[in-house]
C-alpha cells in the first residue's frame, strides 16, 4: 500500500521550494505570483468540481478532484505557512476531545444516569 502520508510531505516539499524558487511556466508558481485570491478560487473551484464529480457517479473523475483540491490547498498552507505536522495536530487535538466526550456518554450510562451529556 501507498504510503498517502509521505506522498503528501514530499509533494509539499516540491511545493515550498517552488515558492522559494520561482520558476517561469511552472503552474505552481503561477498560483504563487497571482496571490491568495487566485489560490482560494482555485480551491473553490476544484471543490465544486468533486461535487459534480460524485453527481455523476464517476470514481476516476472524483479522485482526480480530490487531488486537485489537495494540491490547492497545500500550495494555500505554504502561502499561509501552515504544514502537515500542523493539521496532523489539529486532527489529534479533535480525535482525542471526541474519545473523551465519548467516554464521558459511555460512563453516564453505564451509571444509568439520565442527565444528558453534551457533546461538542
Amino acid at each position: 500500500m501507498t504510503d498517502l502520508g509521505k506522498l503528501l510531505e514530499e509533494e509539499f516539499d516540491i511545493i515550498k521550494k517552488r515558492k522559494e524558487n520561482i520558476q517561469e511556466g511552472s503552474y505552481t508558481c503561477y498560483l504563487f505570483k497571482k496571490g491568495l485570491d487566485k489560490i482560494l478560487k482555485k480551491i473553490g473551484e476544484e471543490a465544486s468540481e468533486i461535487i459534480i464529480a460524485a453527481k455523476n457517479n464517476d470514481k476516476n473523475e472524483i479522485i482526480g478532484e480530490i487531488c486537485d483540491v489537495i494540491f490547492h490547498t497545500e500550495v494555500m498552507m505554504a502561502e499561509k505557512n501552515i504544514s502537515w505536522e500542523d493539521v496532523a495536530k489539529e486532527i489529534s487535538d479533535r480525535r482525542a476531545k471526541e474519545n473523551m466526550n465519548v467516554e464521558k456518554e459511555e460512563k453516564r450510562k453505564a451509571e444509568n444516569r439520565t442527565d444528558e451529556c453534551k457533546i461538542n
